[in-house]
């Protein structure tokens, strides 16, 4: 069953990094010393805090996000409602929402790909 894509989703996978989610020191202190306007940094982060929740989703829960991700970067969507009332950890703002939602889907395409690559070989 293909779940239709829907944006509040997106919200939840980030909850790793809005500032209510201020129950780990370490983890913040890793958010604060990245910069999420340099595509590598944030890759780093989104490799070092997404992709350890991300993974443990079941098949059909990630590849809802990266479809959710594909949809609405393939429109105008600025993403705004993702960051709407949601104040995260970061240093900085985030100065180009749509590009900070490529690199997360990026990010997501090549861990399903890693798990369907690990998933082969066992």
């Amino acid at each position: 069953m293909k779940l239709t894509p829907k944006l509040s989703i997106i919200r939840s996978l980030l909850f790793t990094y809005c500032i209510e989610n201020t129950d780990d020191l370490e983890r913040e202190s890793i958010i604060v010393s990245k910069n999420v306007n340099h595509d590598e940094e944030l890759t780093e982060l989104f490799d070092e805090l997404t992709k350890p929740e991300f993974v443990a989703y079941g098949y059909e829960e990630r590849q809802w996000y990266i479809d959710t991700l594909n949809h609405f970067l393939s429109t105008d969507e600025t993403f705004d409602s993702v960051f709407y009332l949601f104040d995260t950890s970061f240093e900085d703002e985030i100065s180009d929402r749509r590009q900070f939602m490529k690199i997360l889907l990026e990010c997501l395409t090549r861990y399903q790909s890693e798990i369907t690559n690990s998933n082969a070989n066992q």
